[in-house]
């Protein structure tokens, strides 16, 4: 069954629904035949042997489950996406009549809904839109950072249930595509959503109107209930001068209601830099641990009926009554992904229990891995599922109690805990390292006092506030100790190891490797598996050879963000656009895939000061020290108080690697004008490399100059003949002019741009002059990040292309 899921989800497109349907009639006739006696009959006359006739009847029966769970899965991604947004629909005035399905979620621009469409219009006629649509209701227009040009007024406040009319805009879920990225797609699959919008709320638009509150949702609107209490309790102590349990507000919602955007980003870098993230949220060990406690109570009080133990044992009814309440507790939770994960493996461990079957734990652990694959196959992709089911495994394969050698008492606890502790973190480094190419060098003394003290202390007096709100501030002074102990050791030199992502066969090697050096072996023969460790942890991606170099256009949306890599440097032109206070390019896309490539930067050029261009700069330098800066950037201007940026001038050259860069425009003193002025763009950095060599691969990166410098260009000669061209200003209108294009002459040109922006870019005037001199067009909203070489000037690999499935986002063309 495993397999079959694993397969289907390699589908670069999914099938006719017919296909599988056939596919699940031969899973059928295969399960007969391995069950069938006439069948075993003829393969023991064949085989001769009993044995050899069991497993042709494993076979099939194998066979029967893997194209069972490769149909179904087929057919459930079929039927959901029937339900996706009609293309034509995408950005178009929509009146909307729906449900707030979950709890909103306020943040610094507005709040962010979840509804459950029940009718929608356009232009006054019906149309169908899918089942749950995510919209933003964007408030007052925040400093420093684009909002949508229709954002004036505040929401008011909004609770789950409610039923809201609404006029909307929206558009297919399209998130961005950069190699070792996050799949921004896959996660609105699982989470069933098929649209992304904004609720429009400007003066020639119709107000949205409430319509009434509604019965449905009944527990999202009591988790919203009970997150508002605590915040609002604890952020009294912050406006009365206490800081403490105030600053940790987020992280007692998140423990009580499972919502981890309550949390800032500060303290998740924190918590990420310590291992300890996956205990301030909802999960797995939270749930089973409420599962355990509410089985002791259970048990202890069913003991006290002896017609209850009469009528069901005692620690029959503490296990249901214990995964019952786990899953209470989950559905409260917000019913994460991880907290189903966990149900599920409860419930079914519960039932071989309850059945009287004691498996080996292989059987057992592959039994709950196949349960939760059948209830959501796309979880073979997300990074918890195998965090936790190599965690879990590793703990049943050097289970101490089975060697009966640890004891018992204070002491033996303690030690078991800390061997526990031991081998987890032994075994998952790899894995860690595989799936987000670091690890924390501090997460084992982390975790050590972290999962006892959290687990324990923390979470229980979170949970109990709901009964007595005074333990919510209880739990709030609680986490402040643990706050300080991790921040100290976040703050340690050397507390996370970063390396380069390796392949898949070097992940699994290292993988299995520290499977063996955590298990009960003869160190004679843990030190076997040590050579296992070597290929993932001294990874280095290929790089271009001396006298060549290599182009990254990362997929960042509306902005730009180019990594030009030689053989031995690396220059990052331009750091993305900003998105919020708290996320913007750097720290989203740039700083990951930084690290994933192992790349140091040693140059980082900001083409101009706008927020497009400059948004992730901070968070790059913040990871890159080393790195020098250069740009259009003004004396005033805040990243100079981080790093001096040197203005970048026409003339400037240097030579890496035997690759030659030129910087063309500004003009010395153009720069320091237009910086002072409104219009930026004039003083974009345009920069010109170069192989050497009589027929040089040229690649020309031009901000956003307009015509008026592209003009200035072509007249004072400057050498623009290119093979590849960053558009300028993202493919505006007010940019490549024809004796511009006339004068690069370039192969490929690549657009920077958001999907479905609301500048318009790429402008259809332009993309023509573009086709009328047959220069092919690489847009990041359809390519995703593009990658050119020198070594192969014709060619673009496009990130989307690569790798592709089926829950992707395709765009008309």
């Amino acid at each position: 069954m495993l397999v079959g899921a694993a397969l289907q989800l390699q589908q670069p497109l999914l099938w006719n629904g017919r296909a599988y349907g056939v596919m699940l009639a031969l899973a059928v006739v295969a399960w007969l035949l391995s069950g069938s006696h006439r069948v075993l009959r003829v393969a023991y006359r064949l085989a001769a042997g009993r044995r050899v006739a069991r497993w042709w009847a494993l076979g099939f029966a194998a066979c029967a489950g893997a194209l069972a769970l490769f149909a179904l899965c087929g057919l459930r991604a079929g039927a959901y996406a029937s339900h996706a947004l009609a293309p034509g629909l995408e950005g178009r005035d929509l009146r909307v009549t729906g449900v707030v399905a979950t709890m909103p979620q306020v943040n610094e621009a507005g709040v962010r809904l979840r509804l459950e469409i029940e009718s929608a219009l356009w232009q006054g006629t019906v149309v169908k839109l899918p089942p749950l649509v995510d919209v933003s209701w964007y408030g007052e227009p925040a400093q420093g950072w684009a909002q949508p040009a229709d954002a004036g007024r505040q929401p008011p406040p909004l609770r789950a249930g409610e039923r809201w009319e609404m006029t909307v805009r929206l558009k297919a879920p399209h998130g961005a595509r950069n190699p070792h990225g996050f799949d921004f797609e896959l996660w609105m699959w699982e989470q069933g959503v098929q649209a992304t919008g904004y609720v429009r709320t400007g003066a020639k638009d119709v107000p949205p109107v409430r319509l009434g509150s509604t019965w449905r949702h009944p527990v999202e609107r009591a988790r919203q209930a009970v997150r508002d209490a605590i915040v609002t309790r604890l952020a009294g102590h912050a406006a009365a001068g206490d800081e403490g349990p105030g600053r940790v507000a987020g992280v007692v919602a998140a423990l009580v209601t499972g919502d981890q955007r309550a949390i800032d980003r500060a303290d998740w870098d924190v918590f990420r830099a310590t291992g300890v993230a996956h205990l301030m949220s909802i999960s797995g060990l939270h749930i089973t641990l409420f599962a355990w406690l509410a089985a002791l109570v259970v048990r202890w009080l069913w003991c006290r009926v002896p017609r209850w133990c009469l009528a069901l044992p005692a620690p029959s009814a503490a296990l249901l009554a214990g995964v019952l309440l786990a899953a209470g507790y989950a559905l409260f939770s917000g019913w994460g992904v991880p907290a189903q994960r966990t149900v599920l493996m409860l419930a079914t461990i519960a039932a071989l229990r309850l059945s009287g079957r004691r498996w080996p734990w292989p059987q057992v652990w592959l039994l709950a891995c196949a349960v939760v694959v059948v209830a959501d196959p796309w979880a073979l992709w997300q990074a918890g599922f195998w965090l936790s089911f190599v965690a879990v495994a590793v703990l049943f394969a050097t289970d101490p109690i089975a060697g009966g050698d640890d004891g018992t008492g204070a002491r033996a606890h303690f030690y078991a805990l800390l061997r526990e502790q031991w081998v987890v973190t032994l075994a998952l480094t790899p894995l860690t390292l595989l799936l987000f190419g670091q690890v924390s060098l501090v997460g084992f003394a982390a975790n050590l006092l972290a999962i006892p003290w959290v687990t324990l202390v923390v979470t229980p007096l979170a949970l109990a506030g709901v009964l007595w709100a005074p333990l919510w501030s209880l739990a709030a002074w609680a986490v402040q100790p643990l706050a300080v102990f991790l921040q100290w050791l976040a703050a340690w030199p050397f507390a996370v190891a970063f390396v380069p992502m390796a392949p898949l066969w070097a992940g699994v090697a290292a993988v299995m490797g520290g499977a063996v050096l955590a298990m009960r072996l003869p160190w004679a023969v843990r030190a076997l598996a040590l050579p296992l460790l070597v290929p993932a942890l001294w990874w280095q991606p290929a790089r271009p050879a001396p006298g060549e170099f290599e182009v990254l256009a990362t997929d960042i949306g509306q902005g730009n963000a180019v990594l030009v890599r030689t053989a031995t440097h690396a220059l990052l032109y331009d750091a993305g656009p900003r998105f919020s206070r708290e996320s913007d390019a750097g720290h989203r896309v740039l700083v990951p895939l930084l690290r994933a490539l192992g790349e140091r930067v040693d140059l980082l050029m900001l083409s101009h000061r706008d927020s497009d261009h400059t948004g992730g700069a901070a968070a790059v330098l913040a990871q890159q020290p080393q790195a020098a800066v250069t740009g259009s950037i003004e004396a005033e201007h805040g990243l100079q108080a981080l790093r001096p940026v040197t203005p970048c001038v026409a003339g400037q050259r240097w030579d890496w690697d035997g690759v030659a860069f030129e910087v063309l425009h500004p003009a010395v003193g153009d720069g320091a004008r237009a910086t002072g002025a409104a219009r930026t763009n004039a003083a974009s950095c345009v920069l010109r490399i170069a192989t050497q060599g009589p027929q040089p691969a040229v690649a020309l990166l031009a901000g956003d100059i307009e015509q008026a410098q592209e003009q200035a260009l072509v007249a004072g000669a400057a050498p623009l003949a290119a093979d590849l061209l960053l558009v300028p200003h993202h493919g505006s209108k007010t940019s490549s002019s024809a004796p511009f294009l006339d004068a690069v002459q370039p192969r490929t040109a690549l657009v920077q741009a958001g999907y479905r922006n609301r500048f318009g870019h790429p402008a259809p005037e332009v993309l023509g002059r573009y086709q009328e001199r047959q220069i092919r067009v690489v847009e990041s909203a359809r390519c995703g990040a593009a990658t050119w070489q020198s070594l192969q000037p014709r060619q673009v690999r496009c990130e989307r292309d690569t790798g592709r499935r089926y829950w992707q986002h395709t765009l008309a063309p």
